[in-house]
């Protein structure tokens, strides 16, 4: 059985509980959420309820309502980036952001939309100074990163953020690698709008996401795309009543039900216990890491990280290890940019091909990473003999 660490990229394995509740919508429902009032429908959207609530719950919205169904944390950014910024709008960004933010806001350019990308320090950490000096009498939108998927470094996102609303400006989290791994508040956050991925450490499958809202920012949201949302079908506009505002056509039902198993299991496990056992893992990680010749590791001191490791070895690309892990010992991990060419540009490995990421998740154990630590010293020792 290879060893998975590309939690980073989608959790895998998913509770069990998981491929039972889509296996159980697949065979005996079948209807789609929302459009209907026989048994079956109910039973979905029950679950749709159920999910919202869930999703609410573990980060802090202040009603299910304000928990919009998406397909994955890049249309959850792109709904907002596209359903938000207009012709004049100025946005502060920073380097380390994904593509899934950066690319859009490269094709809102050519609309007018104006963005200032902030460096990151040698700590790979955001500087409040350098967001509050891009902030000007235009800006509307901080987008921020809540940790890097490559070096894996949490941001201050309550300073940052707390910056931005003291100036007037909306703040936009990307939680892609956070929600579900570390204890989110979005009460207790000066944040507007919070976009994380079903299908990470939220537990479900691929093809889900959410996009949470601060009660009352939907007056400044429009929505990113219009259809049917099997309610108020006598009018030509889209609803404005949430969450339907922002959720047209079918739902990925199969993937809710996952997605609600996943979140019911971080539910019962508890998000702290998640949260240990995969730092103890990272810690292990680093450890046996650091102490092999000619490894190189990207984050040095102490600075709080998710469970997300970034290395190469002297004399190797980073595709070739990921290669000989993965045929050699069976070891799955990620090697190249991650979509996030800024941070390897402040890694200085833009030009190199990036890195290879190990990502440790909840059902990874001491074992796998032991065995991970052993196949890059044979590796790197190979080298050096």
């Amino acid at each position: 059985m290879p060893i998975y660490l590309d939690n980073a990229a989608t959790s895998y394995p998913k509770p069990d509980s998981v491929y039972a509740a889509m296996d159980h919508y697949n065979r005996n429902i079948g209807a789609p959420g929302g459009r209907g009032s026989y048994a079956s429908a109910t039973d979905a959207q029950s679950t749709m309820d159920r999910c919202r609530k869930l999703t609410a719950d573990l980060l802090g919205v202040a009603s299910p309502a304000q928990v919009a169904f998406t397909f994955n944390c890049t249309d959850s950014l792109n709904s907002v980036l596209h359903g938000l910024l207009r012709p004049g709008d100025h946005v502060v960004t920073s380097q380390i952001d994904h593509n899934s933010v950066l690319r859009p806001l490269n094709k809102l350019q050519a609309h007018g939309v104006e963005s200032t990308v902030v460096p990151v320090g040698p700590n790979h950490l955001i500087s409040p100074d350098s967001v509050r000096r891009a902030i000007k009498s235009n800006t509307r939108l901080l987008s921020l990163i809540h940790a890097s998927n490559v070096t894996g470094v949490v941001q201050p996102i309550e300073e940052i953020a707390q910056i931005a609303r003291e100036r007037g400006v909306l703040v936009l989290l990307d939680a892609a690698q956070t929600a579900g791994q570390l204890p989110i508040n979005m009460a207790d956050l000066p944040v507007d709008f919070l976009a994380a991925a079903g299908h990470k450490s939220l537990l479900g499958p691929l093809g889900t996401g959410v996009l949470c809202l601060r009660p009352g920012v939907e007056e400044h949201l429009q929505s990113f795309r219009q259809g049917g949302t099997g309610s108020s079908s006598e009018q030509a506009a889209q609803p404005t009543t949430l969450p339907y505002r922002y959720e047209s056509g079918n739902h990925n039902m199969p993937g809710l039900f996952g997605l609600t198993a996943g979140l019911e299991h971080i539910t019962t496990t508890g998000i702290d216990a998640i949260r240990e056992h995969e730092q103890k893992l990272m810690h292990l990680l680093s450890d046996g890491l650091s102490a092999i010749e000619g490894v190189c590791l990207f984050v040095t001191g102490d600075v709080e990280t998710t469970s997300v490791l970034s290395l190469n070895i002297t004399g190797y690309e980073p595709h070739d290890v990921a290669t000989i892990l993965d045929q050699n010992f069976q070891i799955q991990a990620r090697a190249g940019l991650h979509c996030a060419p800024g941070a390897h540009e402040a890694l200085g490995t833009l030009t190199a091909g990036g890195t290879v990421r190990l990502s440790p998740g909840p059902f990874t154990t001491p074992e796998d990473v032991e065995a991970a630590v052993a196949a890059v010293r044979e590796i790197a020792g190979a080298m050096v003999g």
